[in-house]
């Protein structure tokens, strides 16, 4: 190239990075219950606006969600209060997540990364990740090692591997929120990544306090959309708090994910399908709700290096544990806990079902003596359980059968294994000794 041309070239260049980006602009033509339409801007699908009026001081962020008749449907994420036809619609940038690294770790974000704590504000990196892809299926690595959570039940019925992703079901008020705190505190992750989608305001604070405590929270980070928050926000907090885990993943870090919960995420996609027109379908929740699940849930696992061990939340509906997002979850995860009412009105803590739960990789991350003593112990649970009527009547008539005899005897010592005090953390090696004493 001609040496007198190359500056001119330079220098048009420079001049075109130093020209401001063109602004995508519309006007907000309607509004429709919990939607807004306007006339453009250019935009694609999870995209944000800002809507805002000049002559009343107005602005919002708002979703793209849907496009009809070539309006652009977008839904709010604030109060829409001095809203009008005309008002300005601007295509925006996704917002940044915070730099992923020990200085993350301990701090409270909302739904699109920002502190929520009142700690100071965070370096930003990277663009949200709201659309990765999960590992390549081929390039996955192998679950071979267990995950320790120290809760005794788990640990030796329902055993976790680092990589797999396991449903925890049950109804309201049945002890969810402080399970997940004791594995938080117990397990033996290098990070934990806890989503909080669609909770209650109140306990928020109870949680993080209460339930994790400070020496959770040391190694934590934690998401937070409240169940007042518009439903784009309560999926952009599962998107990012995702996003996050992968990013500590990447780096080779043994992650944990939290979720609490995937029902309320469901419920926050259904209400924006109905809003867009899609028509319902299983009890009310729309086609795009299952088509979203395992678009969330597959990015969670092994992957080439490191590896997020999930644990999702499913509230399910009057105890049913068959209803519809159940039932879907239940059929993308590698097993599933069930968490028992009835057990918890006997006061027994952490109420799991032993019974009703199971680990799709026991025999991947247990020895054969590991897998034989569990065996032999819910086999004594589900024989008594069996018979529980007859013994309680006193209608059984001891001696008659020698199996059921031993699994009267067993009863009670296994009963006080499954048991565990919030504080109290049993290392794995632990756990298998107290169960082999509670069989001999």
């Amino acid at each position: 190239m001609n040496a007198a041309v190359t500056p001119i070239l330079e220098n048009l260049r420079s001049q075109v990075r130093a020209a401001p980006s063109s602004r995508r602009l519309g006007r907000v033509s309607g509004v429709a219950g919990l939607i807004i339409e306007s006339d453009g801007p250019n935009v694609g699908l999870g995209e944000l606006c800002l809507i805002r009026s000049e002559r009343d001081n107005f602005s919002v962020t708002a979703e793209v969600v849907g496009f009809r008749d070539h309006k652009v449907l977008l839904m709010p994420l604030g109060e829409t209060a001095g809203l009008h036809a005309g008002c300005e619609v601007a295509a925006c940038e996704l917002p940044l997540l915070p730099v992923v690294g020990p200085a993350l770790l301990g701090r409270v974000l909302d739904a699109l990364g920002r502190p929520m704590d009142h700690r100071g504000a965070l370096p930003l990196d990277r663009a949200g990740a709201a659309t990765n892809r999960p590992p390549h299926p081929l390039r996955r690595q192998r679950i071979k090692t267990v995950f320790e959570t120290g809760v005794r039940s788990m640990d030796a019925f329902v055993p976790v591997g680092c990589g797999q992703r396991l449903g925890i079901f049950a109804g309201s008020g049945v002890g969810k929120s402080t399970l997940l705190g004791m594995i938080a505190r117990g397990s033996s992750a290098d990070v934990v990544v806890i989503a909080l989608v669609g909770e209650r305001g109140r306990e928020v604070r109870e949680f993080i306090e209460k339930d994790l405590g400070p020496e959770g929270l040391k190694r934590s980070v934690v998401v937070v959309a409240t169940s007042d928050t518009p439903a784009p926000l309560r999926l952009r907090a599962a998107f990012t708090a995702t996003s996050i885990a992968e990013a500590y993943r990447d780096a080779g870090k043994n992650v944990l994910l939290l979720f609490d919960s995937v029902t309320r995420f469901a419920m926050a996609q259904r209400e924006i399908g109905l809003a867009v027109g899609e028509p319902p379908a299983t009890r009310g929740y729309t086609p795009s709700v299952f088509t979203l699940l395992p678009r969330l849930l597959e990015r969670a696992g092994a992957g080439e290096r490191g590896a997020i061990t999930a644990l999702y939340t499913v509230l399910v509906d009057g105890d049913d544990m068959n209803e519809p997002i159940a039932d879907a979850v239940r059929g993308i995860l590698d097993g599933h806990l069930v968490l028992s009412r009835a057990l918890a009105h006997f006061n027994h803590y952490p109420a799991i079902d032993i019974l009703e739960s199971v680990s799709r990789l026991t025999r991947d991350v247990c020895t054969p003596e590991e897998v034989t003593l569990a065996g032999r112990a819910r086999e004594a649970l589900a024989l008594y359980r069996k018979n529980e009527d007859l013994i309680t009547i006193g209608a059984y008539q001891q001696g008659t059968n020698p199996a059921l005899d031993e699994a009267i005897a067993r009863h009670e010592p296994l009963r006080n294994f499954l048991r565990q005090s919030v504080d109290e953390r049993v290392p794995r090696a632990q756990t298998y000794h107290h169960l082999q004493e509670a069989m001999s």
